[in-house]
């Protein structure tokens, strides 16, 4: 039977870490946490569930700390996580068996997949923007699809799922680039898919949403004064008028936001302002 490691990184997550190990504590054969000095009790409560804990400092790039954690790891198979996720009991089942096959039995699985179809979409989608994801060999990592919770409701529409993670992984086959907070893990071998969900709790209330939104549109401003985006005109239009209202409504109606109720409805505008809002910061940026 092969072990997993369960490996995060964190900084002031004392309000999630809890939740998170609970969901795991009972597949891992070791839990690796990378803390980023917190200032509240997330290394305590992470020691409870007697995890194997690394203080160190807080870098811009967090990825640099997950990959620490993944270099920490002892098992071969490892599931990288995020405080704020929690695994779902049909999710901790299916990690077990797949970590377990063989290269044959994993081929039929993922050809039996229900959403197979849908995965391979986003997947096509996230390869047209990030470039190739896997390579030729063995299994060597896989997607997790996530639901996401926003204002009391994991959302299932409006273009939200299946929002693909690469998150379980071979030890030695995958590794973060530390070149942008938004990469994808590199995986060095074949990617696939489990089908059981990962809870996502980014967006509890509000204000919180609003926080990570804001901090994501500074990063998406950035970029575009590193691709010297014209300010002229036509681009004041096209990210003031034309792409918040080509957003939202693709998101409400071909990708059926309007089914999440008025939590998707909400979701779809705020995301669909990003583009205003960025080019805003932008123009102000010297």
């Amino acid at each position: 039977m092969n072990k997993l490691s369960v490996v995060l990184a964190t900084y002031n997550e004392e309000e999630n870490i809890g939740r998170c190990l609970d969901s795991v504590v009972d597949i891992a054969s070791e839990i690796v946490v990378v803390d980023g000095s917190s200032k509240d009790k997330t290394v305590q409560i992470a020691k409870r569930f007697k995890a194997k804990v690394l203080v160190t400092d807080n870098p811009p790039i967090f990825h640099i700390n997950k990959q620490k954690a993944l270099d920490l790891a002892r098992y071969s198979w490892i599931l990288q996580l995020d405080a704020d996720e929690v695994v779902s009991k049909d999710l901790a089942c299916e990690i077990k068996k797949i970590i377990n096959m063989s290269e044959e039995e994993i081929d039929l699985y993922q050809k039996s997949l229900k959403e197979r179809d849908l995965f391979l979409r986003h997947q096509a989608l996230l390869e047209e923007r990030d470039g190739k994801i896997g390579v030729n060999g063995g299994y060597a990592g896989f997607f997790i699809p996530r639901r996401n919770y926003f204002l009391g409701k994991f959302l299932k529409y409006g273009g939200t799922y299946p929002d693909g993670v690469i998150r379980l992984v071979k030890k030695g086959k995958a590794y973060f680039p530390c070149k942008d907070v938004h990469e994808q893990i590199v995986v060095q071998g074949k990617v696939g898919w489990l089908s059981k969900p990962l809870f996502h709790y980014d967006s509890p209330n509000f204000k919180r949403y609003l926080e990570r939104n804001s901090r994501y549109i500074d990063l998406i401003a950035k970029d575009l004064k590193k691709n010297k985006v014209d300010r002229n005109l036509f681009q004041f239009l096209n990210f003031f008028v034309f792409k918040p209202l080509y957003w939202f409504f693709l998101t409400q109606i071909r990708h059926k936001g309007i089914l999440d109720g008025w939590q998707g409805i909400v979701f779809s505008f705020f995301s669909a302002l990003r583009f205003p809002r960025a080019y805003f910061r932008y123009l102000l940026l010297k």
